[in-house]
């Protein structure tokens, strides 16, 4: 039989081992916390404390779902430009923040998209600078995504932007025979304000 204690201990190590093969975030290591938030302000919505913990809870789940004791307790020694460890409550309250804004920041995009503001090219242009961004992300935290699975995300929202840029075409065209007058006036037998 074997002893609790001794468990506890190999668990506790086995931890340690997880976190020093942890290898996120390197490529900042170094970089402060307001150097890293100032960039993602910049480019995005979320703050460095928001990024860093939807990271570490996409990397941390088990099927009970993110490990926020785990990811609190050892902040600082997951992620460099983070100094001081967080509770679960925090750790929840980042990740949902993170949640939150990308759920709103998605139904401006589409907002903009269906209001006919951006033609389909300008709608290009954005999709292709937000990927150029969220790749630099992955790129800068490490994260590695197999070209296959890239291409076929790629390959989905372009699909769902063509359907989208279709819809919003055949509304705004709805919406301008709407708005035009039933009996259009004839100025041509109209007399002039102001005669000469």
């Amino acid at each position: 039989m074997s002893n609790p204690e001794q468990t506890d201990f190999n668990t506790e190590d086995d931890r340690t081992e997880e976190i020093s093969k942890y290898r996120k975030f390197k490529k900042v290591d170094g970089a402060t916390y307001r150097k890293v938030n100032q960039f993602l302000r910049k480019h995005t919505y979320v703050t460095a404390r928001e990024w860093a913990i939807a990271r570490l809870c996409s990397d941390f789940k088990t099927t009970a779902g993110a490990e926020m004791t785990f990811i609190g307790e050892n902040l600082p020694k997951l992620v460099p430009f983070m100094q001081e460890p967080y509770s679960p409550q925090a750790v929840n309250q980042a990740r949902s923040s993170f949640k939150r804004k990308v759920r709103k920041s998605g139904a401006t995009f589409f907002y903009g998209a269906m209001c006919g503001f951006f033609t389909l090219d300008e709608l290009d242009d954005i999709l292709f600078e937000s990927s150029e961004i969220a790749r630099f992300l992955l790129e800068v935290e490490g994260t590695s995504i197999e070209i296959d699975d890239e291409i076929e995300i790629e390959d989905r929202i372009t699909e769902i932007m063509r359907r989208l840029g279709n819809s919003a075409n055949v509304l705004l065209k709805e919406r301008a025979q709407h708005s035009i007058p039933e009996e259009k006036e004839d100025i041509s037998e109209k007399e002039p304000e102001y005669e000469r």
